[in-house]
């Protein structure tokens, strides 16, 4: 237990858990560091801290102003993803923390509300979906545009472009 002076000028009294959790980052977490680095890795490029992220509603962790998709990272405990077991109910000061999760719960989906009356599409990757980077790889590429970062000169068949396996241009071999 801790002393802690609050909003109103006075003290109050706060378990050890509630100021373990507001130690939490709230931005550049591990999972949303995970999400980038894939998406990254993907092929798709986007922003975080651009000027215009900030003014969305939300303040979305991933945007791609170019297809007007915004992607929030949650960590399951903070959201309540559902039939998640890290989303386990904390045993003390439940008065405390059940009010503070249907508030994120109704924020988060007033945000998303917001962004698709602005037309945006929104996607929300689970903390714990990122165990499984091939899944969540494979939901993003089926929803959100591919293109390819150059273009081939005309008249060029991409079909008949071919990558040498690694033996040839691998470690260990010798240049002429």
């Amino acid at each position: 237990y801790a002393l802690k002076r609050n909003s109103h000028g006075g003290h109050a009294l706060q378990t050890a858990s509630i100021l373990a959790h507001e130690r939490v980052p709230g931005k550049n977490t591990k999972p949303e560091r995970i999400a980038r680095s894939l998406l990254h890795r993907l092929g798709y490029r986007f922003t975080v801290n651009g000027p215009n992220n900030l003014k969305l509603p939300g303040k979305p962790d991933i945007v791609f102003p170019k297809y007007t998709t915004a992607i929030f990272v949650h960590r399951c405990f903070w959201y309540r993803h559902a039939n998640c077991k890290s989303a386990s109910n904390p045993k003390t000061n439940t008065e405390y923390w059940q009010p503070k999760f249907e508030r994120n719960l109704q924020h988060d989906r007033g945000n998303q509300r917001d962004l698709k009356a602005l037309d945006w599409q929104v996607f929300v990757i689970w903390e714990c979906e990122l165990k499984k980077l091939d899944t969540v790889a494979a939901r993003l590429i089926s929803c959100l545009p591919r293109e390819t970062s150059c273009d081939l000169p005309q008249g060029l068949d991409d079909k008949a472009l071919a990558a040498e396996n690694q033996a040839r241009y691998g470690k260990g071999t010798k240049r002429r």
